[in-house]
């Protein structure tokens, strides 16, 4: 039997996490609401929860420093909620703490869609690959990292593995593979497609933001995965195969 999961809502509109919450139990989650950041420190506190819905803009509260301090206790998926005018928010709020972000209005579709991305997500990092035995491996080398083509896995400098989910490793091999090649949104997305977890817009910007945040010495000042402004995205590490 599948477990069921718990989800916490932290939104001080009333109405929008009634709706969220309806959302979400309609759809087989058991979740939990609450209003501020203090209901939300003793919700954590006393349940175990598999994913954090939070609002960035909570009344007399910065809910980016509230996903901040719970990404240093947990690594559970964090989906952050804003207004249209907040993009810089949600861009260092995925650079620093969010996994995903949606902006109001948003459809309960489209909700509900990025709740089991994020899931799907947690569930295929907690899962070992298996090895493929008897073939030629095909790697790619770059800055210290190994990205195996074969085993599909990303060996850091240090020789520990950095777990990847299926999106961020095929954009990553689609950008290791053209190093100083511009893509553009659009092109990534068509290299990712076969991947039910990578259908909204701006996916491919989340994608390069957790990849940043995984392989950058800084991700705020990004070395590798580098943005060509008004054209897309270019691997600027030099890459040997092997």
């Amino acid at each position: 039997m599948e477990a069921v999961h718990r989800i916490l809502v932290v939104d001080d509109e009333a109405d929008v996490r009634d709706w969220l919450q309806s959302l979400l139990q309609d759809a087989g989650f058991v979740v939990d609401g609450v209003a501020d950041g203090k209901a939300m420190r003793a919700a954590l506190a006393e349940r175990t929860y598999a994913l954090l819905v939070l609002d960035l803009r909570l009344r007399g509260e910065d809910g980016l420093q509230l996903a901040r301090e719970w990404r240093q206790k947990s690594a559970i998926p964090i989906i952050m909620m804003s207004g249209k005018g907040d993009e810089t928010d949600r861009v260092v709020g995925l650079e620093m703490a969010a996994d995903d972000y949606l902006t109001k209005p948003f459809s309960g579709r489209e909700f509900l869609a990025r709740i089991r991305a994020a899931l799907r997500r947690t569930t295929e990092l907690s899962r070992p690959a298996l090895p493929r035995q008897d073939e030629a491996h095909e790697c790619y080398h770059f800055a210290g990292w190994t990205l195996d083509l074969t085993a599909r896995t990303l060996q850091q400098p240090d020789g520990q593995d950095c777990a990847l989910t299926q999106g961020e490793f095929q954009l990553l091999a689609t950008l290791v593979q053209h190093p100083g090649r511009i893509w553009s949104r659009e092109q990534l997305l068509e290299h990712t497609r076969g991947l039910d977890t990578e259908v909204f817009d701006r996916t491919i910007d989340v994608l390069i933001l957790r990849l940043r945040r995984k392989i950058e010495p800084n991700p705020r000042c990004p070395q590798l995965i580098c943005t060509e402004r008004g054209a897309g995205y270019l691997f600027r590490a030099a890459v040997s195969r092997s």
